[in-house]
């Protein structure tokens, strides 16, 4: 599926290609004729990203970055494949997360002990390694010139040690990988967005998680743009939906925390409930089921991370 969303503002998402339409948005940044690309998706969005460039009229060395907001694979995995085809851009990420992108075999390794062999395979194929001189690290408060813009980077934890948001000056917006939660657009109401938190492992702190929103929020910005999906507006009350649901989810996760071998079951149900409610408060009227689909694998995964994070406190 090739979701195409143009801003006007020199910002373009289109869809990754990643499991299923409309789950993971790449975005592009345009100007002067430079582009740069934030997240890449899985191997399978190069066709997307190709035509994307070419509805833009644009040709391949015209890319020169390609950022990372984090290393993990629904955001990453389709770096090196990009880099290849992209021969004048550089990378940019974290730099916990540089070297894993130049030797990405602890990388995959610690998917694989998730998913398994066969869903690696089958969602990512090969992990490229990208060359080590073509990657610049994402210390906080890098900038990076694009044609008349620059481009802030910002370390941003809660989610991932190695997260960082893009702050983009020019249009007063933020790139928030998966810092700011997520925005699905099946849940959309006459033009109103639903927003929850992504509580995954392992390295999920809410404290940290709460800090960052703050610092996204201390740049009075007028839009954020989400990985899972694309821009994101009335930025101050999902704010405070976003903070709101992180804190249930937190509350639920510290009432189960002696639930013993029940444990993960309980969280997984509390936090489904908990927004099933919301859902409905917000005027979704799909199906169960099909909310149930689409939330399926974040369900799993904050459950998760939640109870990953119940083990790990200090």
């Amino acid at each position: 599926m090739f979701d195409w969303r143009d801003y006007g503002n020199g910002i373009y998402a289109f869809d990754a290609g990643y499991v299923r339409p409309i789950l993971a948005a790449i975005h592009l940044i345009v100007d002067s004729g430079r582009v740069a690309f934030i997240d890449t998706g899985s191997n399978d969005s190069l066709p997307n990203a190709l035509a994307a460039l070419e509805k833009l009229g644009l040709e391949r060395d015209a890319v020169d970055y390609i950022i990372l907001t984090h290393i993990h694979l629904d955001h990453a995995g389709g770096a090196g494949t990009l880099m290849r085809e992209f021969p004048q851009a550089k990378l940019v990420v974290h730099p916990r997360g540089s070297r894993h992108m130049a030797e990405p075999s602890k990388l995959v390794a610690g998917v694989t002990a998730v998913y398994g062999q066969d869903y690696v395979d089958q969602v990512y194929g090969e992990i490229l390694p990208i060359p080590a001189q073509r990657i610049i690290d994402a210390h906080e408060g890098l900038t990076l010139p694009l044609g008349e813009r620059e481009l802030l980077c910002i370390d941003t934890p809660g989610h991932a040690k190695h997260h960082i948001c893009v702050v983009d000056r020019k249009s007063g917006s933020i790139f928030t990988g998966d810092m700011f939660g997520l925005s699905y657009r099946e849940f959309d109401v006459d033009g109103r967005q639903f927003i929850l938190p992504t509580t995954s492992p392992t390295q999920f702190d809410p404290a940290e998680m709460h800090a960052s929103i703050d610092r996204l929020m201390s740049f009075d910005p007028t839009a954020m743009y989400l990985t899972h999906y694309a821009q994101l507006h009335d930025v101050p009350a999902q704010a405070a939906a976003l903070r709101r649901r992180l804190d249930t989810h937190v509350a639920i996760a510290e009432a189960h925390a002696d639930a013993g071998a029940g444990r993960h079951a309980a969280i997984k149900q509390g936090i489904t409930d908990a927004l099933l409610a919301d859902l409905r408060a917000h005027g979704c009227v799909l199906p169960e089921a099909e909310i149930l689909e689409v939330l399926a694998t974040d369900l799993e995964l904050n459950a998760q991370g939640l109870a990953y994070w119940l083990d790990h406190r200090n």
